[in-house]
């Protein structure tokens, strides 16, 4: 990209969150996420463009030194920091106002300092064979895959339903959403591939915030908030049919409903266990998934399994999270007595802030200063502010954002004339894939005090509702899909 030469017009709405907003390049594998804030600021931008080059670039560090060490860097596409034309800015805020969600539009796009994080555009890859179908990319939010053993956790439903299942019961009761969604990351998370199935199926059937589907770079598939409707799981299966049906020696007739969302689930599974895009898994050495056990809110049916929890593969997207997520060993309730020490220290010494690094810098240092500090639990301020630290990080994982790019390989597959025709219509349609997280912003030292609260408004709600779904529960994919087909996967069988 020429940056003096930006023109609003090759630019379009991507999507947003909370804190930025983000726009795609229409031909280009590039998007830019400028910050937002407060509409009342629109007239007195709350941070100078300085301050806002040094907020990016925070984030920037943030995911580059620490996250990459924590992640692995064939996942991490940490970006990096433009200043654009402000003229280029303004027009491109005017040009996407009307494409906003309304109940996003209580925060306005930073036009003021002209920074922004560049990124490449996951969800519209250019580096791939041409093939008559775009690449598909799929969103995940996998949340909290573990269920917390601290000591001193004092309500022990805690350690037996995970936070998102518990978390459901409260986005209900207050309007979040309409409807419980029945995924638990604790199946997605388990290795068990027919837990995982289990866990993108429910993911389909009420995606929330959790699951999207973009084809050629346009979201095909996702939830609104405060819908009375579920998402229409027909138009899925409509871009979905294309990618599924012109498998070798395959009956497109014969193919159902529940064939292509199976096939579908399961190349998404494939991709989680890879190590990286290979399609190869690594050695598994995660043996925890029996001892972390099942979430006693999933709807998984246990007596269903028909091989142990093989685990997650050592090299795998899902196991790096995971142990990244695990770094909050103390729990929320365990944390916070060391955040009060923490506090309290930082307010008798200011100055203390900076050594101790609380907001940054997030140098490359910075990682094994935290490391060296939880050696010993000494009561010292540092290992204090090294579990602070690791509690962040971990937060940061569990509210991160998975890309699975999948890419058709249409070849003909001239050579395996002479294989038994079974092979080929047992087989799966073929992708290559790429997995990449994103959204690994640092989590604000400040938000500690409100996870606190939050944490016990989630637990006191479920507990007030004992865990009930409402009569009827929720309708799976209705129509489409039976309730024996819901937790039934298609047995694969290929030649040894």
């Amino acid at each position: 990209m020429e940056l003096d030469k930006m023109d609003e017009n090759d630019w379009k709405y991507h999507g947003e969150g909370n804190k930025s907003l983000v726009v795609s390049h229409v031909q280009l594998s590039r998007v830019l996420r400028l910050l937002k804030y407060p509409a009342e600021d629109s007239e007195n931008p709350p941070q100078t463009a300085e301050q806002a080059f040094s907020q990016i670039q925070t984030i920037v560090d943030f995911s580059s030194n620490v996250m990459c060490s924590l992640l692995g860097d064939k996942f991490v596409h940490s970006g990096e920091v433009v200043k654009l034309p402000l003229e280029f800015v303004r027009q491109l805020s005017i040009k996407i106002q009307h494409h906003r969600p309304v109940w996003r539009c209580d925060k306005v796009m930073d036009i003021y300092s002209g920074c922004a994080l560049c990124l490449p555009n996951l969800t519209s890859p250019l580096l791939h064979s041409p093939t008559r179908t775009p690449p598909l990319c799929i969103e995940i939010k996998p949340k909290c895959g573990f269920l917390p053993t601290s000591k001193h956790i004092s309500k022990d439903i805690k350690t037996k339903v995970c936070r998102y299942c518990m978390h459901q019961h409260y986005k209900v009761s207050n309007g979040k959403w309409k409807r419980h969604s029945l995924y638990c990351p604790l199946d997605l998370f388990s290795g068990n591939r027919q837990r995982m199935h289990f866990a993108i199926r429910h993911l389909i059937e009420e995606p929330q915030n959790n699951f999207k589907v973009f084809k050629g770079g346009q979201c095909v598939y996702s939830s609104k908030e405060v819908s009375d409707e579920s998402p229409d799981t027909n138009a899925l299966l409509h871009h979905l049919r294309p990618y599924f049906l012109s498998t070798n020696n395959r009956v497109s007739s014969h193919m159902t409903s529940k064939s292509i969302l199976n096939d579908f689930i399961q190349v998404l599974v494939n991709a989680l266990l890879s190590g990286g895009g290979d399609g190869d898994e690594g050695q598994v050495t995660d043996r925890q998934g029996e001892r972390r056990g099942f979430c006693q809110a999933s709807h998984f049916n246990r007596e269903r399994i028909r091989h142990g929890s093989q685990g997650l593969p050592s090299d795998s997207v899902l196991f790096r999270i995971l142990q990244t997520q695990m770094l909050d060993s103390l729990d929320i309730e365990g944390l916070y007595p060391l955040y009060r020490q923490l506090e309290q220290h930082l307010q008798d010494f200011p100055k203390e802030r900076t050594r101790l690094q609380i907001d940054g810098p997030y140098n490359e240092t910075f990682l094994e200063k935290v490391q060296k500090w939880t050696m010993e639990d000494n009561g010292s301020v540092e290992f204090a502010a090294a579990k602070v630290h690791q509690y962040r990080f971990a937060m940061t994982a569990k509210d991160c954002s998975l890309m699975v790019t999948l890419v058709s390989s249409e070849e003909e597959e001239e050579d395996d004339e002479d294989l038994p025709p079974q092979r080929h219509v047992c087989r799966p349609h073929p992708f290559s894939s790429s997995v990449s997280i994103l959204d690994l912003d640092p989590k604000p030292f400040d938000s500690i005090s409100r996870q606190l609260r939050l944490d016990q408004k989630i637990v006191s709600c479920y507990l007030k509702t004992s865990g009930a779904l409402p009569k009827g529960g929720l309708p799976l994919l209705s129509n489409r899909i039976t309730a024996t087909e819901r937790d039934d996967c298609r047995l694969l069988f290929h030649p040894v």
